[in-house]
């Protein structure tokens, strides 16, 4: 699943502002094409806030997502576990990785994964599964 970074992660990650390692880290779902509030990706989005009205809901899914457990900085790679959501009932097309403040205006939004399409389960788990290469792996040159 192809990841994005926000164009705002990078200052934010420089100024201290995200902290990957110490910071609580969350995984929301967004809305897919068929949802009834689609969202289109726009890596101008900053906050939380900014893509809170895109969000899934359903059975076994609560507003804000998830947090990343067991965070990894490897090199240059950072990583955590699977995020689940067991016996939910949900449809969702992308999964936005953000650090959360508690609030939503002030939750800085770091990268969004296309889940390949509109994946959906109904009284099931879903999972969103991070890359083998990690949620975000940074290349130097």
């Amino acid at each position: 699943m192809p990841n994005i970074v926000y164009n705002s992660f990078f200052e934010k990650l420089m100024d201290n502002t995200i902290d990957l390692k110490d910071d609580t880290i969350k995984c929301c779902l967004l809305q897919g094409p068929t949802g009834s509030n689609p969202y289109t990706p726009n890596l101008t989005h900053v906050f939380l806030s900014n893509i809170q009205a895109y969000e899934v809901s359903g059975a076994g899914y609560t507003a804000g997502g998830k947090e990343v457990l067991n965070k990894t900085i490897t090199g240059q790679k950072f990583d955590g576990d699977n995020v689940q959501w067991t016996a939910a009932t949900i449809k969702s097309a992308y999964a936005v990785v953000y650090k959360s403040t508690g609030t939503p205006s002030t939750s800085p939004l770091i990268c969004m994964m296309d889940l390949g399409g509109e994946k959906s389960v109904t009284n099931a788990t879903f999972e969103v599964e991070f890359n083998s290469a990690g949620i975000l792996t940074f290349a130097m040159y």
